[in-house]
């Protein structure tokens, strides 16, 4: 084939043609260095790589420095441009296999890293030793006149969302950032560090990580709130509490608009509240965001935008933990709901038009004998507390009448035991971080009932359902209800709300009969904890608390302390976290002033396994509970391992948790309902050891027989709400559909 070009003959796979065609035109002008260029390039394309790498070499020979370079960057134009071309055709082996001979003849030019290591993240054929052989840190360290700060930013981006704990990789972003300070991609790059950090923080549970790359994006974007905000809740997320409470006053020094500054009280009031200790500080942070939550109902402002919309939504997150005052808090946060409810309007029309217009529509056609489908969406349907408590659920589903799928707030490729065990109960699981695919992939998939776990707890979650993705929205088992005016009901139970709450609630409440919960009981491990190693003596009884510091309201812990000093000879165990330090020196304070001796407090660190945090739980005599937020998950742990329980009981959700799910457990003994009461039972349990013995014996024999342990029958009493619900919308929608024929 004489006439024919010979790169068209490679491209077209005539391999041994076109190098005949080569060595020919060399043969004739041994001086063209193209053609060794090409020769090469077309021995490497055909498998030949040593031979390859001789013709190049034998093109380089006897040239002088200035020569080499030339010769130098002439061979790598013409192998980067090929290895363009064979991607965009679709070979993407032979792209590959260019590229990679690129970064062994080139391993000086830090794009010839970065190019093999998008082309492989982009093939999925990446793996952390090709991070490992690309020495981008040491090569950034010299000026690199090949630095393009677009395709770093894209390699980066796909290796912080692939390989995030690669432990090159804070020093690979260190080293880059000199390429960005005071250039017009500083933003750019900052955006994109704080975009990786809330994934890594988040979705993959590694904030201490993701406070790192924070730390990193300020240093070129000093001024990105996004940043500094996400900084304060990812030291928090770590435990590292001072570094969260300073990076938060940082971030509220920085915001200026009423809703910034509402939501950077929030993360300053999590900062400080988090620590157990500093209850007064954390008080007046309440109290001024609640000055200025009052003034945003007010004015109610119509210009927000979706990222500050989706934050206030759970700004007023933290009032249960202060007060027993639902009445005047879910008003409040009814307002609040509703200006987000109408800034998300004014954003979305069209989105939220086809959705309401869709569910119109598909009642009227959708086939009556179908099965009705029911969505789950959640960010924590997996290692947990609602993904513990939600498997009944899940489990007993009556697959003959319902059909199950799973929305979770995750990355696609995430997988972790509890969550992939979550996916393998429905018929159709859908992984998302964005609203709108959450939102669109609900509504396409025409579900039923929507059923949310998080409430306000994730405000991404209140996002997707502000949209109403669904005909009909209800939340269950996360947190409080909402007041978000999308959400039709809320399942409770006769005593985890008062009989008035009707009252003030948005949503219509859904009482289940027992509880609104139930499981079939936890996994319990080994104990890692034993009494000899706290200095206890094995007769002493022991009090335990096992509360994060959000929950330790100072009435209460003093209530605990007042306990304790009244029961001769017991310890009390204050389970907090790897940093207890504000804890410690709130609780030793007030001992002192209660009379209690130091040496009978013990503070413990967590458990990191949830069986062993079970397991470790037996320790105790008697579990003391919080107020005014009480246990949720570790109430129906501490009722599993068969150990007294002393609550107090309020009016909020937040406070009759650990009472319904006494009751439901078929005990009385420990349910106060007032400050005298709690410790009154704290005092009789801890004195009276046949009171103790017949109270483990009750919680022992329902493990067989309460409402709390029977988890088919909870999954039969939610199906039974679904299907009334259903049963009032199609006779609502019949209805209407008569009024406007008429």
């Amino acid at each position: 084939m004489p006439d024919i070009n010979p790169q068209d003959l490679y491209r077209a796979g005539h391999y041994f043609d076109a190098i005949q065609q080569y060595e020919a035109a060399l043969q004739q002008d041994p001086q063209n260095k193209t053609n060794y260029w090409y020769l090469g390039l077309v021995l490497l394309l055909n498998g030949q790589p040593e031979d390859a790498d001789s013709t190049w070499l034998m093109g380089m020979f006897g040239g002088d420095d200035a020569e080499l370079e030339q010769w130098q960057r002439e061979l790598f134009d013409i192998l980067n441009h090929e290895a363009f071309y064979q991607e965009l055709q679709g070979d993407i082996q032979q792209a590959v296999k260019i590229r990679e001979q690129i970064q062994v003849l080139f391993p000086d030019r830090i794009d010839s890293h970065l190019q093999s290591l998008r082309l492989n993240l982009k093939t999925e054929q990446y793996c952390s030793p090709q991070l490992d052989q690309a020495p981008l840190a040491d090569l950034l360290q010299t000026p690199q006149e090949s630095f393009d700060p677009m395709l770093w930013m894209a390699v980066m981006q796909e290796l912080l969302n692939r390989d995030p704990g690669h432990p090159q990789m804070l020093t690979i972003i260190e080293a880059s950032l000199p390429y960005f300070i005071g250039t017009e991609q500083a933003k750019t790059y900052g955006d994109l560090l704080g975009q990786a950090a809330k994934n890594i923080g988040y979705l993959k549970n590694m904030p201490y990580l993701a406070a790192q790359i924070c730390e990193q994006g300020l240093i070129i974007d000093p001024l990105n709130t996004e940043l500094t905000a996400s900084r304060a809740e990812f030291y928090q997320n770590s435990d590292q509490y001072q570094k969260g409470i300073a990076a938060a006053r940082h971030h509220l020094s920085l915001v200026t608009s009423l809703a910034d500054r509402i939501d950077a009280l929030k993360t300053l009031l999590k900062s400080v509240v988090i620590t157990g200790g500093k209850w007064d500080e954390s008080t007046e942070i309440f109290q001024n965001q609640q000055v200025l939550l009052q003034e945003f109902v007010t004015t109610r402002p119509q210009d927000l935008a979706l990222d500050q919309i989706s934050r206030l939504f759970n700004s007023y997150f933290f009032a249960p933990y202060f007060q027993d005052a639902p009445a005047d808090r879910h008003r409040l946060q009814q307002q609040i709901t509703q200006v987000c409810a109408e800034n998300t309007a004014r954003h979305t029309p069209q989105r939220q038009a086809r959705y309401a217009q869709g569910h119109r529509d598909r009642i009227q056609t959708r086939d009556p004998h179908r099965k009705l489908r029911i969505g789950y969406l959640s960010y924590c349907l997996r290692r947990h507390s609602v993904g513990w408590l939600a498997r009944a659920l899940f489990q007993h589903c009556d697959r003959e009448k319902y059909d199950t799928y799973a929305y979770l707030m995750a990355m696609p490729d995430y997988h972790e035991p509890l969550q992939d065990w979550y996916v393998s109960q429905v018929k159709q699981s859908f992984k998302a971080t964005d609203v709108a695919s959450l939102a669109d992939a609900i509504f396409e998939d025409e579900i039923d009932i929507l059923i949310e776990l998080d409430s306000i707890t994730v405000d991404t979650v209140c996002s997707v359902v502000i949209l109403k993705p669904a005909p009909i929205q209800v939340t269950w088992l996360g947190w409080d209800a909402s007041g978000i005016p999308t959400i039709d009901y809320f399942i409770a139970d006769d005593y985890v709300l008062p009989e008035n709450a009707q009252d003030y609630y948005q949503e219509k409440i859904v009482r289940l009969p027992n509880s609104y919960i139930a499981c079939d009981g936890f996994e319990v491990g080994l104990p890692t904890l034993r009494r000899e190693d706290l200095d206890i003596p094995t007769e002493a009884i022991a009090f335990y608390s096992v509360q994060k510091g959000y929950k330790r309201h100072p009435d209460t812990m003093r209530l605990q302390l007042e306990i304790v000093k009244n029961v001769p000879g017991s310890y009390f165990l204050i389970k907090g976290s790897n940093d207890t330090e504000d804890m410690e020196r709130a609780f030793l304070t007030l001992a002192d002033q209660v009379g209690v001796e130091r040496d009978r407090l013990k503070f413990l660190g967590v458990d990191f396994a949830e069986a062993n945090h079970r397991a470790n739980m037996a320790i105790a005599d008697i579990i003391l509970d919080t107020y005014p937020y009480n246990g949720a998950t570790t109430t129906m742990e501490t009722l599993w391992m068969g150990i007294p329980l002393v609550t107090r009981v309020g009016q909020q959700f937040a406070a009759r948790n650990s009472y319904t799910m006494m009751l439901n457990a078929g005990i009385t003994e420990g349910i106060a309902h007032s400050a005298a009461e709690y410790v009154d039972w704290g005092v009789k349990l801890g004195t009276d050891a046949e009171l103790r013995q017949q109270v483990m014996l009750k919680l022992r024999a329902a493990r067989r027989s309460a409402p709390l342990w029977n988890g088919r029958q909870f999954a039969r009493n939610m199906e039974a709400a679904y299907d009334q619900m259903w049963a009032d919308y199609v006779a609502q929608n019949s209805q209407e559909s008569g009024q406007e024929s008429g």
